[in-house]
């Protein structure tokens, strides 16, 4: 594996797991919620300068699906970070508080919905790149060749993953954070392992369901080619 490729999986686990991190203010509290995210704010910067030649190759070539759905995908994860960004500023008690607004409500509502939609197009957005990422992670630890009970047991995990996910998603109520503001918080979790376990779980849907989605359409595509 070369360098930058090996900085690039290095900065998007570190983004992943600051995401997550970051959602969970009721167990960190506002100080290293807002430190973490300064942090996801500089790696998502980072991030975008590396892969900057692709903003330049938009508006270049043909617009097959996939090719669509990636820049769809990835310009809402932009969009939506852009806001979770910008709208903490205002919001903030300790980095910023030179500039806060008493915790403006409206700001606050958008702060937190955007931060679960970006959440949720993160996730998305690394399902666009799995396979990518799984022939790096393959080159890195020396694994070369096929095995059937590899992705027998790679492809039960993973479904496993999502049942998980699924049922994670309904006991966090992943649709109501995404579509209605609670001004008096969700539910606490006594427990930082199992708030990482669910999100990255519930992450796994989405990260999963693109990648084989994805496949399915490249199939499709190479039929009618």
């Amino acid at each position: 594996m070369n360098r930058k490729m090996l900085i690039r999986l290095v900065i998007d686990l570190s983004m992943t797991v600051m995401m997550v991190v970051a959602m969970a203010y009721h167990i960190t509290g506002n100080t290293i919620h807002e430190l973490v995210g300064f942090v996801l704010l500089v790696l998502f910067i980072i991030h975008n300068i590396l892969n900057r030649r692709w903003y330049k190759t938009i508006f270049k070539g043909k617009y097959y699906v996939r090719r669509i759905l990636s820049i769809v995908v990835n310009l809402l994860f932009l969009v939506s970070m852009a806001v979770v960004m910008i709208s903490s500023v205002p919001i903030s008690y300790d980095l910023f508080p030179f500039i806060s607004t008493d915790n403006d409500m409206m700001l606050l509502q958008i702060h937190v919905m955007t931060s679960y939609w970006g959440f949720i197009f993160m996730a998305l957005h690394i399902g666009m790149s799995w396979g990518t990422i799984f022939n790096a992670v393959r080159k890195m630890t020396g694994i070369t060749s096929a095995s059937k009970i590899r992705t027998i047991v790679l492809r039960v995990t993973a479904v496993l993953i999502v049942v998980y996910g699924v049922q994670a998603s309904f006991e966090r109520d992943m649709l109501y954070k995404l579509t209605v503001y609670n001004p008096f918080g969700w539910n606490s979790d006594k427990s930082s392992m199992g708030f990482l376990i669910d999100h990255l779980s519930i992450m796994g849907i989405y990260i999963s369901g693109t990648h084989y989605a994805l496949k399915f359409v490249r199939k499709k595509e190479k039929a009618k080619s």
